[in-house]
């Protein structure tokens, strides 16, 4: 695996794409951050280190609004944007590419999958409500993404428990015990490592699906 970082210019402002290059690549994976954190986040950096040894190339962004410091995110109209503006240069290396993201990133990607053509849509932590909102439902996002998608969301995510979601195409892979940075207690039945194991194990083999 090979790792570069390109700074992307778009209608929102400056972005910046680090590229996990698998050596034998036959589809990207892009994944974005969320409204609290970068491309730090637990689930992105595993995503990265474990996919491009299986074919996957994972390109994580970092939003317009986070590489210029800001500390609250763009409207999502701002979010939608810039993400139009980077497709071409994640579609640059010629495969398909799957659109996803982590929370805030994940409703990016299901808003704008279909027009731009994402090979599928990988939703990590979908934020379905505000905390103690459930009437405040985004589900039309989701559901209106087609295109493949894959849900991956822990059993005690306060924006969202499994069993909260509405019935649809997509697949829906919970981590037990897991909230919505994906942390589990020390007291829960899997540990750290493992649930972030559950994650990429099942990312892989959904990822897989797209490739028959």
């Amino acid at each position: 695996m090979s790792t570069r970082t390109e700074s992307v210019d778009t209608p929102a402002g400056e972005a910046r794409v680090t590229w996990h290059t698998a050596p034998e690549p036959e589809l990207v994976l892009a994944v974005s951050h969320g409204a609290g954190g970068g491309i730090e986040a637990r689930d992105l950096q595993a995503l990265a280190a474990a996919l491009p040894a299986l074919g996957v190339t994972v390109a994580l962004v970092e939003q317009p609004w986070r590489v210029a410091g800001k500390k609250v995110a763009a409207a999502p109209k701002v979010l939608d944007e810039g993400w139009r503006g980077l497709w071409p240069v994640l579609a640059g290396p010629g495969l398909p590419v799957v659109a996803g993201g982590r929370s805030a990133g994940a409703r990016v990607a299901c808003r704008t999958a279909a027009e731009l053509g994402a090979a599928g849509v990988l939703a990590l932590a979908f934020p379905l409500h505000p905390p103690g909102r459930p009437e405040k439902s985004r589900a039309e996002e989701l559901l209106g993404a087609g295109r493949p998608t894959l849900v991956v969301q822990g059993g005690r995510d306060p924006f969202g428990r499994p069993e909260e979601f509405p019935a649809g195409e997509h697949a829906l892979v919970e981590i037990p015990g897991a909230d919505h940075g994906f942390a589990v207690p020390k007291k829960a039945d899997v540990s750290q490592e493992e649930a972030i194991g559950m994650i990429t194990a099942a990312v892989a083999e959904w990822l897989r699906t797209l490739r028959v």
